[in-house]
């Protein structure tokens, strides 16, 4: 099972519950979504892929097929505590507030370009990462004042980060897409009224 890095603590949960209900193994491969469609593009073995956003998915074949099992909301974190005072997108722009953002080609760094641009706030980040976790990682370790991430993440590390919401932001659609009969059965899992209860619970909402 390819999965982009926001699903990481949800899919353990899915898989431990599907098992559970299944006796079905399954083992996963977690990066940015445009990495795992690369992997896959270039032969990876893979059952099933569940990517962050519609138009990365669409580079594969057979994407037609995907469907969307998850939405999810961009947040900001800062450091526990919030020492730099960070309110809302305007105050990434303030001289000296270190942050960090996932790179253009990561869909949590398209969709923090966008949110941005709506907000008319400019951004110089200290680094553009490979993936939304690698964002949150440097808020947690202090080597950043602000990131933005999916509120799923932010929920992952409330000990660590405090969240601050960014009104109006762009929503993700998450689609999985089967790419060998043997994945089926996860993706439905997905799909199911407890697959959704697991998502929801980690932060994620529901498709629609």
């Amino acid at each position: 099972m390819f999965a982009a890095s926001s699903l990481t603590n949800a899919f353990a949960a899915e898989a431990a519950a599907f098992t559970h209900r299944t006796g079905q193994q399954t083992t996963f491969s977690f990066a940015g979504s445009q990495e795992l469609v690369a992997q896959v593009q270039q032969g990876a073995p893979a059952d099933v892929v569940a990517t962050a956003d519609l138009p990365t998915m669409r580079r594969l074949p057979g994407s037609a097929s995907a469907r969307v099992f998850a939405r999810n909301r961009l947040v900001i974190v800062t450091p526990r505590g919030n020492p730099r005072h960070v309110e809302g997108l305007r105050d990434l722009a303030r001289a000296g507030v270190v942050v960090v953002l996932a790179a253009p080609a990561v869909p949590a760094g398209r969709y923090a370009a966008q949110a941005l641009a709506a907000a008319g706030v400019t951004v110089h980040p200290k680094s553009l990462e490979d993936n939304v976790r690698g964002v949150l990682t440097k808020v947690q370790l202090g080597e950043a004042d602000a990131g933005i991430v999916y509120a799923s993440d932010a929920k992952s590390a409330t000990r660590d980060v405090t969240t601050i919401p960014i009104p109006g932001a762009p929503v993700a659609s998450y689609p999985v897409l089967v790419l060998h009969p043997a994945g089926a059965a996860f993706a439905e899992f997905l799909l199911s009224a407890q697959g959704q209860a697991i998502l929801a619970r980690f932060g994620f909402l529901p498709p629609r």
